[in-house]
């Protein structure tokens, strides 16, 4: 059992791990071993509000297929084992980052000083802005 957060945890058995072959640099060792790792989770067995689902499918992005499922290729080590903790890791920070509420942003009004100096500011560069340029009289 994996857990996620406070609220979810999931179990080992409901991710689907694979190896292919890795792509890129590692000479002799790339064509002759699988040691990329290929995650696969169906997010639709979570149990989660609405709301994490909807963010959990916008974190995604391009991991999840439409059937829901996430998929996560993991290539960036050398040997399968790493791979597939990376390929772990990576599942739980999404989960996690997806069960996370944003706080709602509360509008609030420019203090006095903050308008006083904006327009001091303003002031100052009409100032030399004015300035510029030559005043010709004929």
């Amino acid at each position: 059992m994996l857990r996620i957060s406070r609220d979810l945890v999931i179990d080992e058995d409901d991710i689907e791990i694979g190896f292919v072959r890795a792509s890129g640099p590692g000479g002799q060792n790339v064509n002759k071993l699988s040691t990329a790792a290929q995650l696969r989770f169906d997010a639709r067995k979570l149990t989660i509000p609405e709301d994490a689902a909807i963010r959990l499918t916008r974190i995604a992005g391009q991991r999840m297929t439409k059937d829901g499922v996430i998929v996560i290729h993991a290539q960036r080590f050398r040997t399968q084992e790493r791979n597939r903790q990376d390929a772990i890791d990576r599942l739980v920070e999404i989960l996690a980052e997806a069960m996370i509420r944003p706080k709602p942003r509360r509008a609030t009004k420019p203090t006095f000083g903050s308008k006083q100096r904006r327009l001091e500011g303003k002031k100052r560069r009409s100032d030399i802005k004015s300035k510029r340029g030559g005043h010709f009289d004929d």
